[in-house]
């Protein structure tokens, strides 16, 4: 992320930057090395973790406007919204047709938000979003998990069913608590955040 990138010392940032150009990744943008179709579960942050998603209204109004986005390329099964970022999980033909859509979602609400907020030209909204390929059943549902729970796991909520922008209550009405409480046994979400939840070659 910038943040993290400018906190580098030159050394650290020419070690970075030299194992991206051998990877064939972008210089200073996360990679996408998975092309094909498939599950993933992706992430996209406000620049700087700058809570723009924020009040709740507006968090209401992307909720609508991301799923309407994200279902017309593929199946949801799993999302968050929280005031400087978001995560789903999506079944998609191609990496492809969601880095067009994001481009799309996140120009739009780049454009509004900054008209509402006074800041037309002098804030960027979004950092490019981070994309992890699901490899199995484990995988699917430890990221599943750590998508519900995300809102407690920042502090916003003591439980994740107190959060009104993700899924989980969607499930609760198809299923109910004890098939949720049941995946989150079966494959709970490692302790250490997200990135252990990444696909690792």
């Amino acid at each position: 992320m910038p943040y993290e990138y400018r906190k580098m010392t030159p050394a650290e940032r020419a070690a970075i930057i030299a194992y991206r150009r051998s990877q064939g990744y972008p210089l200073h943008s996360p990679p996408h090395p998975y092309r094909e179709g498939g599950w993933y579960c992706v992430s996209a942050i406000n620049y700087d973790h700058a809570p723009v998603i924020d009040p709740a209204e507006r968090r209401t109004a992307f909720e609508d406007q991301m799923l309407t986005t994200l279902s017309a390329i593929g199946e949801l099964a799993a999302w968050v919204v929280l005031p400087d970022h978001y995560h789903i999980l999506i079944d998609i033909g191609s990496l492809d047709h969601l880095s067009t859509a994001l481009k799309q979602l996140h120009g739009t609400t780049s454009r509004t938000w900054n008209l509402e907020d006074g800041l037309t030209g002098q804030r960027k909204v979004w950092y490019k979003f981070y994309d992890r390929w699901i490899r199995d059943e484990p995988h699917y549902y430890r990221a599943f998990n750590y998508i519900h729970y995300n809102p407690v796991k920042h502090g916003y909520v003591i439980s994740p069913y107190d959060w009104p922008w993700s899924s989980v209550m969607r499930y609760v009405e198809t299923f109910d608590r004890e098939w949720l409480r049941e995946q989150w046994r079966r494959c709970p979400p490692p302790a250490e955040g997200y990135g252990d939840i990444a696909h690792q070659e």
